[in-house]
This record gives C-alpha cells, sequence and structure tokens, in this order.
C-alpha cells in the first residue's frame, strides 16, 4: 500500500547538537509524518543511524554507494520523496558546500537533487557563526529561498557564550510544518503567470521595450509550481531559463501576450500580472531596417491593449494580482489600480532606486488590498515571491469558501 503522508527528509551533520535531532524526528513522526533520515559520516560519530531507524521506522543512509546494484540512484530517489527537507544540525561545512553547490556526500547530493523546501537549523560555534564568510553563505541560501531557522543566543558545548546553539526543536518543527503547508497550498490550482517586459518593434532590429528582466514573475511562477499549482507562464524576452515545473510560453510583443493570457485565463484559480506590458507601440512597424538618413523626425504610436484591465472587467473564477512599478506615491497608485483595475491584490514598488526593482535581484514591495497595506523590508524576490504566494493562496482559499 502506498504511504500518502507527507514525507520529510531530515539531514543530520557532524555536530554535538546531533544528539537533539533524535527529539526532532520523534516530533515529527508523532505529528504523523513520514521520516526519512539521511547523515553525513561525520554525524555518525555522534549518533548511531540504527537510533535513527528506531525513531522514524524507515532505512537510514549515509553512504552514496548503494549495496545492490539494481538499486535505484538513492540521493535522487530520496530527493524526489521529498515533501520538504530540513537539515538539523547543519554545520558551517555543509552551509558552505550546499551555498556553493557542492555535493560530495549523500547529504549535500540529496540537498542539491531536491525540489523540496529547504529548512537548515545551524549549529556552530559562535565565531564560526559571526564569520563574514558563513554569513554571506546564509545569506546566499536565503537568496535562494531556503528557510534558517536562525541559532539563539546561549552557553555552547566548547563553553563560549553566544549565538550558535542549535534552535528549539519546537521551532524547527514549525519551520517545518510552515513550509510543509506551502508546499501543498496550491495543489489541484491552475496559475498562470506573466513576466519579463515586451518588445515592440519600430524594426526587424529596433524595438520599443523597458528593463523588466522577468526575475519576479519567474520566481512567482517557479514558487508556485514547488507548492503543487499547474503553472503557465507567459513571459517576454528574457535570457532566463525555464522555470521547474512551469509550461511556459515566449512571446515579443504586447498583442502576443494578450493572445497568450486570455487563452489561458478562464481556466485558472489565480492569475499573478507581473509582466511590464509595453503601453504604447510603433503604428507602423517597418519590414526592413530603417537607415539613418530614412529615419522619420518621429514615430506615431498607438495603445496597446490593457490586459490587466480586460481581464478585471471579465470577472471569473480567478484571484487577480497586477504589479504597479512607480517613481512617486507609490501607495496612493497602487490603492488607485487596484480599484481601476478590479485587482485583488497589488504589487506595488518604487523604481526610482536603481538599487531595487528591474533588473536586480532584490526588491522592497508594498502589497496593497480593499483590507490594507502591508510593506516589506529589502528582500530577494525568491522570497517576495513567497510572500506574494502565502497571500494568494489565502485569497483564493477564501474565494473558494475553505
Amino acid at each position: 500500500m502506498t504511504d500518502t503522508r507527507t514525507t520529510i527528509v531530515v539531514g543530520v551533520t557532524g555536530g554535538i547538537a546531533a544528539y537533539k535531532t533524535c527529539e526532532l524526528v520523534r516530533a515529527l513522526v508523532k505529528r504523523d509524518y513520514r521520516v526519512k533520515v539521511v547523515m553525513t559520516e561525520a554525524a555518525t560519530r555522534f549518533v548511531s543511524p540504527l537510533t535513527f531507524r528506531t525513531l522514524s521506522t524507515e532505512p537510514v543512509t549515509v553512504s552514496l554507494w548503494a549495496d545492490e546494484p539494481d538499486a535505484k540512484v538513492h540521493h535522487i530517489s530520496l530527493a524526489e520523496e521529498a515533501d520538504v527537507m530540513v537539515i538539523a544540525p547543519c554545520t558551517a561545512n555543509v552551509i558552505a558546500k550546499i551555498a556553493h553547490g557542492r555535493a560530495d556526500d549523500m547529504l549535500t547530493t540529496t540537498a542539491l537533487a531536491t525540489e523540496a523546501p529547504l529548512v537548515i537549523a545551524p549549529a556552530m560555534n559562535v565565531h564560526m557563526w559571526r564569520k563574514e564568510v558563513t554569513q554571506r553563505n546564509v545569506a546566499a541560501l536565503v537568496a535562494r529561498g531556503v528557510c534558517i531557522v536562525d541559532p539563539p543566543r546561549g552557553e555552547l558545548a566548547c563553553g563560549d557564550v553566544g549565538e550558535g546553539r542549535l534552535a528549539a526543536v519546537d521551532d524547527i518543527v514549525a519551520a517545518v510544518e510552515a513550509e510543509a503547508a506551502r508546499a501543498r497550498d496550491l495543489a489541484g490550482m491552475h496559475v498562470l503567470v506573466t513576466a519579463g517586459g515586451t518588445h515592440e518593434p519600430i524594426d526587424p532590429v529596433r524595438y520599443i521595450g523597458n528593463h523588466s528582466s522577468g526575475k519576479t514573475g519567474f520566481a512567482i511562477a517557479e514558487e508556485a509550481a514547488r507548492r503543487g499549482a499547474r503553472v503557465f507562464l507567459v513571459t517576454g524576452p528574457s535570457h532566463l531559463p525555464d522555470p521547474f515545473g512551469c509550461e511556459v510560453v515566449r512571446v515579443q510583443t504586447a498583442l502576443q501576450m494578450r493572445a497568450a493570457v486570455l487563452a489561458r485565463a478562464d481556466a485558472c484559480d489565480l492569475i499573478v500580472m507581473s509582466a511590464a506590458v509595453a503601453d504604447f507601440r510603433p503604428a507602423i512597424a517597418a519590414g526592413e531596417k530603417i537607415k539613418k538618413t530614412d529615419a522619420p523626425a518621429a514615430i506615431e504610436l498607438e495603445r496597446n491593449p490593457d490586459i490587466l484591465a480586460e481581464l478585471g472587467t471579465r470577472g471569473g473564477r480567478a484571484v487577480l494580482v497586477g504589479f504597479a512599478a512607480e517613481t512617486s506615491d507609490v501607495e496612493a497608485n497602487a490603492l488607485a489600480k487596484l480599484e481601476a483595475k478590479g485587482c485583488d491584490l497589488i504589487v506595488a514598488n518604487d523604481v526610482s532606486d536603481p538599487s531595487l526593482g528591474f533588473g536586480t535581484d532584490d526588491n522592497r514591495v508594498l502589497f496593497v488590498t480593499r483590507e490594507g497595506v502591508e510593506r516589506t523590508g529589502v528582500l530577494p524576490k525568491r522570497a517576495i515571491a513567497r510572500e506574494l504566494l502565502d497571500r494568494a493562496s489565502r485569497l483564493v482559499g477564501g474565494r473558494r469558501g475553505e
């Protein structure tokens, strides 16, 4: 019989706090999770695999090398089984490996191969934790969407006092359960995301466009796919690779984006319009490159369709999320757009700051609904995608009466 329980893969690294992972495994099993443990060789110096096998009632994996020649590639099968992967304790060494993509043992290969949410609970000496290189590695993981359960301050095994203790088991369990809930909160839903800018041709080599990179939309699409949704990503020109688990439609112009969106909108539960669609296009696009000597003094423009407003007036079952890139009066303009476009949520940001917004890895946004306005600090765009979908999934649930 197939086990339908949520599967938590617990990684254990070589630190004195490994004994606390026994409590973590026991707590997760009591909550009816299926728990599979993977250990580093160093971790077995602190706790035996037999202990974890007894607590989890599942085989424990240490070596990359399977005993049976016909066995599955175990780090891949284990990575695919995981609904959430948690590493507790996680040493500075393993944090560095994961941050830099090194995979030289069973635990790190599984962490690199999994598409499941990753929770890391660090534990180490306070001086190691505070080192700039460790903090850079942690920041790199956070930027990739990893949940870090910060080590609290206290007396350490070595006698030093400071940050570095493994977080309380209840705090780690809470983080795992939050990620497990996120991993399935869009299951069975259809989500449409638009991303990037559009290119409106002047001639075969020139166009009207903007600075949108598509990073936010791609992050939203991938996060939605990770959370169980069937995702359609309609994107303007972008150098970014297709996000994992998404059906990608690449377009060039606003008219092409409109056609792709409207063809899919009626089947969707959530539509996130993050693309920076050009408001205008040349009235006539030349069939051949315009020579400098023949260039007109002015280019006549005509207005592109407002795809977001069109969706808002069509109604339907989908929760509609719009974006507002502003250079002034951000909140006021976002509130006006919320009403004018018939949206359920507006994500607004100030693009006058060159360090945030278009083309950057970080942003600072306002989430604007009819119930109020919430502001974020500066966050990686993957974190903003997560925050957005947390709110959007609640709106979808409310519309469904859940």
